[in-house]
């Protein structure tokens, strides 16, 4: 059986993301210097699906190193609605794999008239968002032809981190990214077929975190939806107890991202309750009593461990949809490039 488009674009991401830090090494550093001038006051972000998530584990990431807030507009607000944002004393960042979409192109142009220093990332460096912006950050990830984004996703986060790093100065964080590719390649060859064996004939099933590690349970909820026709729900560690954890019985399958950070704890302790309840629960990067632990591979800088758990749940869900029967290429009634108004 020949590789599907999403198994080559998975295992390519390792070299996506080094073509990445070396190619728009000078775009990220312009972008930094363009933030240190403006000092914002706040960061807002606008994207949808995939690119969405990658601008929820932005927001941590900045917040925890910054402590300036960050927010998610919605793009209809200008699109459709027609309203005016006051962003004078924001950045703004719009994240799109195709850069064509009319509503974040409009919301980027909204933001740049109302003040708002913008940023794009985007894999298209000529796309109309990058030209409605002040800065463009290109992904250089090359052609994509899996609908659901892998590598589209994870360079999108590591342009993030990196501008984040550059932006800040931040030494630990800089050598750390240096060193991502390499760890990348470790994460894809971890070995999680206890949890294979448990989603193949799962019907539903909740994903966990915290953090940085609460985007990646976004992201790969929607890819367990997208690529294998499973109903998977994303919840944070701690607003899965405020009612949700309600539905969670016996049996009922629960991924847990925990990784080596001040919410390690936490999570454990929410998986050792769900465990407790009579789920099946699965946990990476911490021990809780009840759950499986699945391989994590070595620490890392933890605003980074959180991006190769989810390197390491690409190549298990594209392994996991092909187990159930499903083209992970072609998800049933989806495009690759949506455009919404």
């Amino acid at each position: 059986m020949h590789p599907t488009h999403m198994a080559r674009e998975v295992a390519e991401i390792p070299q996506a993301v080094a073509r990445l830090l070396d190619g728009s090494a000078l775009a990220i550093s312009a972008a930094a210097a363009a933030l240190r001038a403006a000092d914002p006051d706040m960061i807002v972000t606008v994207a949808r699906g995939s690119s969405d998530h990658a601008a929820n584990y932005l927001k941590y990431a900045i917040e925890l190193t910054t402590g300036i807030p960050v927010a998610s507009i919605g793009p209809s607000v200008a699109s459709v609605y027609g309203r005016k944002m006051r962003v004078g004393r924001a950045a703004c960042i719009g994240i799109s794999q195709s850069g064509r979409s009319p509503d974040i192109v409009e919301m980027m142009r909204a933001s740049r008239e109302g003040g708002a220093l913008t940023l794009a990332v985007t894999n298209f460096a000529d796309s109309p968002m990058a030209l409605a912006c002040a800065h463009c950050i290109p992904l250089g990830a090359g052609v994509e032809n899996s609908v659901a984004a892998t590598k589209t996703f994870v360079t999108s986060v590591v342009a993030g981190l990196q501008l984040l790093a550059e932006w800040q100065q931040d030494a630990a964080l800089l050598s750390a990214l240096r060193d991502l590719p390499k760890a990348m390649e470790g994460a894809l060859m971890l070995d999680w077929s206890p949890l294979a064996a448990r989603f193949v004939r799962a019907p539903q099933a909740f994903i966990l975190g915290r953090g940085p590690a609460f985007a990646i349970a976004c992201e790969a909820a929607l890819k367990l939806k997208e690529t294998c026709g499973l109903h998977a729900e994303a919840f944070s560690a701690a607003e899965v107890l405020h009612g949700p954890s309600a539905i969670v019985q016996a049996h009922f399958p629960v991924l847990v991202l925990a990784v080596e950070d001040a919410a390690a704890a936490g999570v454990a302790q929410t998986a050792a309750r769900l465990a407790g309840q009579g789920a099946d629960v699965f946990i990476t990067g911490a021990a809780a009593k009840g759950a499986i632990t699945l391989p994590s591979g070595p620490s890392t800088h933890p605003l980074l461990a959180p991006l190769l758990r989810g390197v390491a749940f690409y190549s298990f869900v594209e392994a996991l949809a092909r187990r159930r029967g499903f083209d992970p290429d072609t998800p049933p009634y989806l495009n690759k490039v949506t455009e919404t108004v």
